[in-house]
């Protein structure tokens, strides 16, 4: 399965916020929307990704106040992107590599046009494995009339 079929069956809406957000914004967005991560824009362009462990590891544990800081402080820089023609297994292969949960989505002129999560793959495996499982009971139950 390919990341556009996920993105498919999941719906493209990313949430984005602007690099002058304040990272308490920010985390009111996410809580608001339930997701775990939200891409940073700068002037139209993707330029971050601010996730939660962004805000425990560099709001929390520096003593940063959240309301005051802009996400462009703590957000994460080199964003890792897949297209939509990546499999799962590659994207299980940049996250867990680089140890991250959120992937952006781009198109060929490097638009924004999505984000999965871990959650969605996960997702994805098990309904795949589970259409898979149906299809041998299928086969077996027809193969061997009862």
């Amino acid at each position: 399965m390919k990341v556009k079929q996920i993105l498919f069956k999941k719906g493209g809406e990313v949430y984005t916020v602007d690099e002058m957000t304040t990272v308490y914004d920010a985390i009111a967005l996410m809580s608001e929307k339930d997701i775990g991560a939200l891409v940073v824009m700068c002037r139209g362009i993707m330029c971050g990704i601010i996730s939660e462990r962004d805000y425990r590891n560099k709001v929390i544990l520096k003593g940063r106040k959240s309301k005051e800081t802009p996400v462009r402080d703590i957000m994460t820089k080199d964003v890792k992107c897949v297209t939509e023609e990546y499999t799962m297994q590659d994207c299980m292969g940049i996250m867990s590599g680089k140890r991250i949960r959120h992937l952006p989505v781009i198109d060929e002129k490097r638009n924004l046009i999505g984000i999965i999560s871990i959650g969605d793959i996960v997702k994805a495996i098990i309904d795949e494995q589970k259409s898979e499982i149906q299809n041998l009971r299928d086969y077996i139950t027809s193969s061997y009339p009862g």
